[in-house]
Parts: C-alpha cells; structure tokens; sequence
C-alpha cells in the first residue's frame, strides 16, 4: 500500500471518526433541550466540553433539521411545546447505570421514592432491545446495596416526594417533629429549601416559621407532614448557596487524615460522628477527609490511634495534636 494511499485511508478515517462524534453530541445536546425548560449555552458547553461557537453551530444544525428551537439572548435554550422526540435507546452501559442505581434508591431512600423510581425503570425497559433486556435480567441479581441501619429510618413514608413537590410548587409544608436536644414535639410551619443525605441520615434544609430562621432537619426525626396552600413568604436561597454560606458562618474546615488500612474496618461507624466526607484507600493508607467545626472533637477522637493515624492537613490540626501531646507528656512526667 502506498504511502499516499495509507494517509488519505487515516485522513478519511480521523474525518468520518469526527463527523460520527458530532452526530452523537448533537443528539445529546436535544435529549438535554428536552431535559428542561430552559437549558442555558454555557451548561452545553460545560458538559462536552466544547466552546460557546460549537454550541451554536450544534444549536443551529438542529434548526436547520426542524427542531423547533425558541433561543433568547441572556437566557437560553427551550424548544416549543408540543415537541417530542421518539422514544429514546439506551446504551448497554446506561441500563447497567440505571439498575445500579435502582439498588441505591431502593436502599437509601424511602419506600415511596423508590416505588416511583421502579415504575419510571419499567417504563426505560419498555425502550430496550430484547438483547439488553436479556442482559439485565442477569446482572439484577448480581447488585446489592446493605443498609447499615436494621430497620426502615423512621418517620421518612412519603417525605422525600412531598418535600421536593413543595419546593417546585413553592408551598410550605406543616411538620410534626420532634426535637432531640430537649426531647420536645412540636407542630412547624417550613418552607423547603433542599435535602441531603451525609452520615446515613437524610437532612431536610427549611425556612422555620416558628424559629423565624433557616433550620436542618432530621428526616427520621418528622412524625408527620402535610402540603399546605401557603405559598413561599421569603425569597429562597439554593441547597448549594446555604450549604456554602452555612459552612462560611460556622467556620467549618477541611481536615485530611491518613489511617493505615489495617484500622479501617473498626472505625466504619465511628467516623461518622466526626463529620466525615469522603475517602481514598491508598497502597498502605486509606486517606479520608472530614469537614469539622470543632476541630478538637476530631483531635480527641484521633489520639487513641497514636501513629496509626497521620493528619496530612492542615497544618493547625497537626499544632493542636503537638500541643496536646506535649501537655500529656508533661503531665505525667
């Protein structure tokens, strides 16, 4: 084969290997239009990782092929009602995502949100190739989630959906809960902000009525809930700006901690209590980071594990547990 024959065979290839690339990220660029009410350009381009230019020549590309595309200067992207694509094929690899996911939800939610969740998957089956369905049918039963509570959280029933129906419709929900710390139930007036699940209980964000200030929630804690017709009263911050200005008010930091492996398994639980965020397991190390408010908690927390545990940041962790190692050693000397 000639050299010149080698090159335009590679040139052909690389240009049909660009054209295919293209047609894919057009496509998936409408099901994202189809996603939302409005989608905005640089969102498009944050997810392909493209430039604002390609976004609007991709955006034009399905103008051209009729998609009826409404775009507005400042805004975004919509397309016009009435609009809707045939239904959708998904990949291998998107039904095993959403199977896998199926597992989490039934597990780490409640029962209502997980009955709503199988009965959108039946609907993602419908779609499937006799082959994939085939596929799945295998693997169902090679996934599973265990919860670390024995029992359902309490008090969770339908929350999950109601709250986040209140947030999109914008009404208060009325709260019967029941207060650790003094070990008080009282009736509430909220307005939800958002929810969140970190140290295996999920959190409800609301506006509080009776305390006339933003409060969290223990979900397992609400006894009972109810939509009202009330609509918001204040203007609402997202989850993420209060969860931000939250940790800005509370001064919480960022600690990294190293514990060698052969530790791990006994502070499963443990850490939970300390604020941990996430982990890293390493060759000799599981390396794993917490977001603390009182510091010292974690400080105290750390010192039975003498060398078995290494703080890698920041450095005022490591001066407290110097200084507090230096007051041990002088008191018993």
């Amino acid at each position: 084969m000639s050299t010149a024959s080698g090159n335009f065979k590679k040139y052909f290839s690389d240009y049909l290997y660009r054209i295919m690339n293209r047609l894919d990220r057009i496509t998936a660029i409408l099901i994202q239009l189809q996603s939302k009410k409005v989608v905005k350009a640089q969102e498009i381009a944050d997810r392909f990782g493209i430039s604002l230019r390609t976004v609007y020549r991709d955006v034009g590309s399905l103008e051209e092929a009729g998609v009826p595309i409404i775009g507005e200067a400042g805004v975004g992207y919509s397309i016009m009602d009435g609009y809707r694509l045939p239904p959708v094929m998904f990949t291998k690899e998107e039904a095993i995502t959403f199977v896998t996911a199926e597992k989490f939800i039934d597990k780490m939610t409640d029962k209502a949100t997980a009955e709503q969740y199988k009965a959108a998957l039946y609907k993602i089956k419908a779609v499937l190739r006799s082959a994939e369905k085939g596929m799945l049918e295998d693997i169902e039963g090679a996934i599973h989630v265990f919860k670390r509570n024995t029992n359902p959280p309490a008090g969770t029933g339908n929350h999950i959906i109601d709250i986040l129906q209140s947030i999109s419709q914008k009404k208060a929900v009325r709260i019967v809960y029941f207060t650790n710390h003094s070990e008080e139930v009282n009736e509430r007036l909220i307005e939800p902000v958002g929810i969140y699940y970190v140290n295996n209980f999920w959190h409800l964000v609301a506006w509080c009525h009776l305390r006339h200030g933003y409060r969290n929630f223990r979900m397992d804690r609400i006894e009972q809930l109810h939509k009202t017709d009330t609509s918001f009263t204040i203007e609402m911050p997202t989850l993420a700006e209060y969860l931000k200005d939250f940790h800005a008010k509370h001064n919480m930091t960022e600690v990294c901690v190293a514990f060698d492996n052969s530790e791990v398994r006994y502070i499963k639980e443990q850490r939970l209590y300390y604020g941990y965020v996430s982990e890293e397991k390493k060759k000799d190390v599981t390396e794993m980071k917490f977001m603390v408010a009182y510091p010292q908690y974690l400080c105290s927390w750390l010192l039975p594990f003498k060398k078995n545990a290494t703080v890698i940041y920041p450095q005022s962790i490591k001066d407290m547990m110097k200084d507090w190692i230096k007051e041990l050693n002088e008191h018993y000397s």
